[in-house]
């Protein structure tokens, strides 16, 4: 009987699994493809390395302010995709060769279904039958389509599809403003695509605070990004070339190409187990309703990041060290509200916390500092975007901190730092900021919630 049986080896199933072998317990995983999930080999990754090369491009354009000259510049995107896929192959590879020095067994079938069986679960995958003590399910998710257009991989893209594309679309229609859609829209218009936006709410990235997404939606739009919002696709029409969508505001758009971008599902084995909206329920510590069965990551529905999913599993571990080896270690209570977002668009943002707009004028204090007057981002020729933070009006504890602009996605670090200590304004005054850095910003801001920012006009 295996000991404790990981059902999904992304960063949710494969962290965990390392973090038992280290407590000297026996972990299993299951997975299908290849170890690293969604995020090493089709999601954050492979994205990732296509960011470095789109805003690498951008600011090659933009040489001529930096006193360079540049004749003849082109972007080869068949090397661009060679070189996405040799980042993936050497993490995904990394994760494997850990697993093997570690003797980290895996299995790699799909599990069909989980099924309670006295005092063990077992797992039935499409060849063999399993039994396990303890079983995780970490299986993550999956797009979600539009029923009246579902994915083809050619015409009409999954997230995952349009990594696999070998050639750059000459027009590409984003279908839905989250993350991803605007993510995938900056990187392909910084490589000289046509692209628009369809979203159906009234707000880019419905989840962050309005001001950031206003900030956003006016660089998008100044980047020659075409914006429909509060717009929805009603039907489509395939053509020999070209892709006629009819949008809810009377209007048609023409394009080569689409990628749907409306959300993700959760995906797991059939299992007779609670769910609430089509995730997983689980307790404070990751239990679901079934005895000795838990579950991390996107099936869960908490916080749909491949960092969430592994303080989850090392979170999980703990509570598995206690219980199998006895021990006595303190488990930590994860606060989903101080877990950073970090969305590689261009402009990079980084959000923890609380957004403004959930308090009343009365309850907090805002202080905000534009990129314009850091001396750094001169320097960089970037000076796009502002840090605001938000702190508690009486007690003055920081609540959030939300960042549009250059390295955003770094910045939102220490800011995770100072809210996970729960950091006041006074604690801040005892921190040094490094200069000439852009933490200064988030330095400035900090002081702005006493209209002490020393560069403030």
């Amino acid at each position: 009987m295996i000991k404790v049986a990981i059902i999904g080896g992304g960063p949710g199933g494969y962290v965990t699994a390392i973090r038992l072998q280290q407590y000297g317990i026996e972990a299993v995983v299951f997975e299908k493809e290849r170890l690293g999930g969604v995020c090493l080999n089709h999601g954050c990754i492979p994205t990732k390395s296509l960011v470095k090369v789109a805003d690498f491009f951008s600011e090659m354009k933009e040489s001529e302010q930096f006193g360079i000259s540049l004749d003849n510049l082109k972007l080869d995107y068949q090397k661009v995709y060679e070189r996405k896929n040799a980042v993936v192959e050497k993490l995904v590879s990394g994760i494997e060769f850990i697993f093997k020095k570690r003797q980290i067994k895996t299995i790699n079938e799909d599990v069909i279904e989980i099924v309670e069986d006295g005092n063990a679960g077992k797992i039935i995958t499409r060849n063999s039958v399993y039994f396990a003590e303890y079983i995780i399910i970490a299986t993550g998710s999956i797009p979600k389509e539009l029923s009246f257009m579902k994915f083809d991989g050619e015409d009409i893209l999954s997230s995952r599809d349009v990594l696999k594309l070998e050639k750059l679309p000459q027009h590409l229609v984003v279908v839905g403003g989250g993350v991803i859609g605007c993510e995938f829209a900056s990187i392909f218009q910084q490589f000289g695509v046509k692209v628009e936006i369809v979203e159906f709410l009234p707000k880019l990235i419905f989840n962050e605070d309005d001001e950031i997404s206003k900030r956003l939606a006016m660089s998008l739009k100044k980047n020659k990004i075409k914006l429909h919002l509060k717009t929805a696709v009603e039907s489509f029409e395939k053509n020999d070339e070209t892709i006629k969508l009819q949008l809810s505001n009377g209007k048609e758009i023409i394009t080569n190409q689409v990628l749907v971008s409306v959300g993700r599902l959760a995906q797991f084995p059939k299992i007779a187990i609670e769910t609430e909206n089509d995730f997983i329920k689980i307790s404070d510590k990751f239990r679901t309703n079934l005895p000795n069965v838990f579950a991390i990551g996107d099936v869960t529905g908490k916080l749909m990041l491949a960092h969430t999913a592994s303080k989850q599993g090392l979170i999980l571990a703990d509570i598995l060290h206690n219980e199998i080896n006895q021990k006595n270690i303190e488990i930590l209570n994860l606060n989903y509200q101080k877990i950073p977002a970090c969305i590689f668009t261009n402009p990079e943002i980084g959000s923890i916390g609380k957004r403004e707009n959930e308090f009343g004028k009365d309850e907090i204090l805002v202080g905000k500092f534009p990129f314009s007057a850091n001396g750094k981002a001169l320097g960089l020729g970037n000076t796009f975007g502002f840090v605001k933070v938000i702190a508690n009006k009486k007690t003055h504890q920081l609540l959030g901190v939300h960042i549009i602009g250059p390295h955003a996605t770094e910045l939102i670090a220490q800011c995770s730092v100072l809210l996970g200590l729960n950091t006041t304004i006074d604690d801040v005054k005892n921190v040094v900021f490094a200069h000439p850095t852009l933490s200064e910003v988030v330095m400035e801001a900090i002081e702005d919630l006493e209209n002490l920012a020393i560069h403030k006009v």
